[in-house]
């Protein structure tokens, strides 16, 4: 008998280890689908431009109120929609964030450990 094994325990929590390492990777590899089709709004001018994305953060949709077009307004136009896009990657960043901590809380693992975003 090979001392300081403690028996077969030792392997018992090898195994549920491996277990839950795989549940994890099935639990993230179906939360990459959903983050595909969960969606975000960000804005800028009050709501005059509307950029819409994934929460993985591919922009889907960009609403720009018909009142701000005019010639000269063509810099304030554009700032906006800048302002707009990196509002909505912002918030799908920050709402990718949440599911995966979800996730982590699911699993047992403690607030605020950093898991890879996607």
């Amino acid at each position: 008998m090979i001392k300081g094994l403690g028996g077969l325990g030792g392997l018992g929590d090898m195994g549920k280890m491996m277990k839950a390492a795989q549940e994890m990777q099935a639990k993230m590899a179906e939360l990459q689908q959903q983050l595909e089709t969960i969606t975000v709004t960000g804005e800028s001018g009050a709501g005059l431009v509307k950029a819409t994305a994934t929460a993985k953060g591919t922009l889907t949709g960009l609403d720009i109120d018909p009142s701000i077009f005019s010639a000269e307004d063509k810099e304030v136009v554009e700032d906006l929609i800048l302002a707009a896009i990196k509002d909505v990657q912002a918030r799908a960043q920050e709402r990718s964030k949440a599911e995966i901590g979800k996730i982590a809380e699911s699993m047992g693992l403690p607030p605020g450990m950093d898991l890879p975003n996607f």
